[in-house]
């Protein structure tokens, strides 16, 4: 059992759109990613997601609105509602998601990561 400093464990993030496992508990994990530009719409058939802005901005775009999310703010995306993140700067945002979260839901892409990093 060890403590995590998060702004230290950002810096060993390697790239954009790459979740890094940091922690794991009651069958959830603690993911870590950095990105920039927009990402794939897809959804999660099973899982709800917390997004949550450590550093930077970016928009969660959904089919029907664009939600702005700043540093310090969080959102969760229910099962099943199709959206897609998208930052103009690069980000910094931990997820908080079940472990067999696939980060591209329903789709299989270039985005697709079936084996994440850990710190």
């Amino acid at each position: 059992m060890d403590k995590v400093n998060v702004l230290q464990a950002f810096e060993k993030v390697k790239g954009y759109w790459n979740p890094t496992v940091a922690g794991a508990l009651n069958g959830q994990e603690v993911k870590l990613v950095k990105f920039k530009g927009p990402f794939t719409w897809h959804h999660h058939e099973n899982e709800d997601e917390l997004f949550y802005v450590v550093k930077g901005s970016f928009v969660m775009e959904l089919r029907d609105k664009h939600i702005t999310l700043t540093e310090g703010d969080f959102l969760v995306v229910p099962k099943g509602v199709e959206h897609r993140p998208n930052a103009a700067e690069e980000v910094w945002v931990m997820l908080f998601e079940p472990a067999s979260t696939l980060n591209t839901g329903n789709v299989e892409n270039e985005f697709t990561k079936h084996q994440l990093d850990s710190i």
